[in-house]
Parts: structure tokens; sequence; C-alpha cells
């Protein structure tokens, strides 16, 4: 059975997208249930210490470019929902979920406030379209419908999952209790942390990326449009997320790709959209004017501060913060079965590009992207995983038919021993 939609929800954002834009940042009050912690909720300390949070990394190394205040505990509002996004992703590769599965709408989903699709309790929403709201408008029903999803029907058990991942990904300063980002004191992050996760997100799911890039799409014969309005304005951004409660103020994160170069950008609690936009931008094109860090520069998480909220302001000194590690976690081995790699580039963006180019070509596999050390240099393999040994051999051929370059590589090899392709750009 289709989704029940509440016309007069989705009529508005249809006739109204800049409505619909402001409905997304309209002020919410924490209201829900809390864990005891101290959020210091009206004190100007911890997640509402005065100045804003940023950090820009280079995707490729993990470079961290510039930050300020990136260690300040904040509010994560609707960025939260990247975590949620994290985890279905890594659903949708290890199999337990399609694009097509139909997710049902619980009483509670449905109920979820302010921004929502209008999904009704005992309807179902595709995994794709959940997808879509959420990168889109930042349905908070939808959110919710996929998280308890994930949870195993429990929304609470999908936010220690997201709790789980955040720290083994080196967020040791992030914690959730949704999926979506509605206000709980205990929800909190950090820019380092959102840095870190979106880089996973990039780096890890290069196919899903897409999500994050798209302007609208039909919702059962009603048009949702996406409140990112980097999207718009700033060439090479491909997404990501925004979020906006009132004490969590104006939050953004951006990636964004020129000259074969991503960078992510975090900017949070900022006192209006206009400076966070300003903000954003200034630190993109700061990243992007040759200051852009060498590939062997890594960076490193911060330590946890789980102590007392922090009591002084966020630091506005701009400065070359310490590296930031690396995700633990590797391309999932779950894919198994064989790989057709098509080339190794210098570039991320590069190998990203050609593996999505080849996979919307064949149809088959899953594009992926790996990273490579290889004499003191860091290389990127595209990649098509996930084959049979005969769908890896006819992918091969076809791209070598057309010119492409393009290698089998059975289960479990070592991709090292497959750096003998020509390097890209």
């Amino acid at each position: 059975m289709m989704p029940a939609v509440a016309g007069l929800c989705l009529a508005a954002i249809a006739a109204n997208p800049v409505a619909a834009h402001t409905r997304h940042h309209h002020a919410v009050a924490h209201q829900a249930a809390a864990p005891a912690v101290d959020a210091s909720s009206s004190t100007g300390f911890g997640p509402t210490a005065p100045g804003a949070s940023t950090i820009l990394v280079d995707a490729q190394s993990g470079a961290v470019l510039s930050a300020q205040g990136a260690d300040t505990p904040r509010y994560p509002a609707s960025l939260t929902k990247l975590m949620t996004l994290d985890l279905a992703f890594q659903a949708l590769r290890d199999g337990r979920m399609t694009m097509d599965t139909q997710i049902p709408v619980s009483s509670h989903a449905s109920a979820v406030e302010p921004v929502k699709l209008g999904l009704r309790p005992g309807n179902t929403i595709s995994v794709h379209d959940a997808i879509l709201a959420m990168t889109t408008m930042s349905a908070n029903d939808a959110a919710t419908a996929l998280g308890e999803y994930l949870g195993g029907g429990s929304e609470a058990r999908c936010a220690q999952m997201m709790t789980l991942r955040a720290h083994a990904l080196g967020m040791a300063q992030t914690q959730f209790y949704n999926a979506s980002g509605l206000p709980n004191p205990g929800q909190v992050t950090t820019a380092r942390d959102l840095a870190l996760l979106a880089r996973d997100i990039v780096t890890t799911y290069p196919e899903d990326q897409q999500f994050f890039e798209v302007q609208s799409f039909n919702f059962h014969g009603r048009q949702v449009y996406s409140n990112n309005n980097m999207l718009k304005s700033y060439p090479g951004a491909t997404g990501m997320k925004t979020g906006y409660t009132n004490l969590a103020r104006h939050n953004l994160v951006t990636s964004a790709v020129r000259n074969g170069h991503v960078l992510i950008g975090v900017v949070l609690h900022e006192p209006s959209w206009g400076t966070t936009y300003t903000q954003m931008t200034a630190m993109l094109d700061s990243g992007f004017g040759g200051h852009i860090a060498a590939a062997s520069t890594q960076v490193a998480a911060a330590q946890p501060q789980r102590q007392a909220p922090v009591r002084t302001a966020a630091s506005h000194q701009t400065h070359t913060a310490a590296p930031l590690a690396v995700a633990s976690r590797a391309h999932p081995t779950q894919l198994g079965g064989w790989v057709a790699q098509l080339g190794v580039y210098t570039h991320m963006a590069k190998a990203r590009t050609v593996a999505i180019a080849a996979h919307e070509m064949r149809g088959a596999g899953v594009a992926r992207i790996a990273r490579v050390e290889h004499n003191g240099h860091t290389l990127w393999t595209a990649q098509l995983a996930g084959l049979t040994s005969s769908t890896a051999r006819q992918t091969c051929n076809a791209l070598t038919a057309r010119g492409t370059s393009c290698r089998v590589i059975p289960p479990a090899a070592d991709h090292l021993a497959m750096l003998t392709n020509d390097d890209g750009t």
C-alpha cells in the first residue's frame, strides 16, 4: 500500500520551496525525553557556548585545513541524520535491505514535528524515498521511520547503534538519542566529529553521494525540494546537510569538488543562515585557493572530553588543528565476490566518478573507491565490487571494448598487487 501523505503539508512544500526551507528551520524547544545530563541549555556554556564552531577537511588525505572551536560540544540538530544515513548505506551494502524495501510508519514516527512528509501510521515508505526525504527537506517522520527499521523496531536501539558507530569512527564526543536530530539535551557532537562522519560517507559510500546532490524529487505526485542553498549557490557543491533548532542554531555540513579535490566543511552554531552560508563559502574558497594539505598529512581525532561542560567561549582563532584520524572501518568485506578494478588515481574524486559511471553503464555490482598506500603515496582505486566471476569478466570486457582500463580481481586479492595500471589524474 502506498504511504498516505498529509496533503496540506506536501502541497505547501510543492507550491513554495522557499517556505519549505523556512519551515525546516523553524525554532523548536528541547522537549524530548533526556538522560540525566547537564545540557547547560540556558547558561551560554557547553553546547550553547558563544561563538561558532567550524572545521575544514581535505577529504582525500583527512588533513585539517582550518578549525575554530572544533572540539566545543554542540547540539547536532538535523545533522544527526547523517549518521542515520551512514547506518542505512551500510545496511544496503550488507543486503539487509534494498532501495525498494517498504518501511512501516509507526504512530511515533508520524507524530514527530515540525518538518515532515506527513506520513500516516500504518502505511509504508520505501527506503529510497525515505533517504531522499532526509537529504532534501530533512523530513523527521521519514528519519524516525527509517531509524526504527534499522533498530529492529526501536528508535532507541537505533540511537545506540548510531553512538557505537560514531565511537568506532573516532567521534569521541558524540552521543545520539534519536534518528532525526529532534532536540535532546544529551544528544551532542562537535564539528570535528561531524567532519569524521561526513568523510566516512564521502569515501565509503561514493555511489550514495548522489542523494545529497538532489535538489528536488517527486513523492507520489508532489514535488519535494531541498533546503540546502549551497547546492544552488556554490559551484562544485555536492551536498550534504543543514540543521537548525533554537538552541543548536544554524548548522551546515558541505562537501564540494573542484579540480579533483574534495573538501568537507562543517559550520555549527551560527546566528543566521546568511552568516552560515557566508562562512562556509569563505572556508571552501580558502581551501580551494591552494591551501590543500599534502596527502601524507594524517589528521587525528581529539581526545574525549567527557567531564564538565566547557565553561569558556569557543575559540575564534583560526588555526591548523591536530590531525583527524582516518576511520578504521574499511570497505565492507560483506560484499565478497569478484571485483572489476577500473583504474588507480591520485584524486579520490576522479576514482569516484569512474566507479559511478561504470556502475550506471553496467547496472551491476556496487561502485566503490578503495584507498591504498603505495611507495609512500596515497592512491585511490575505482571498483565495481560484489560481482560474480562471469559478471566481473563481462564487465571488464565491455569496458575494455570502450577503451576503459579494467582488471578482474578474484575474492580476497591484495589490491596493492593490482597497482600496475597507469595512474590517472
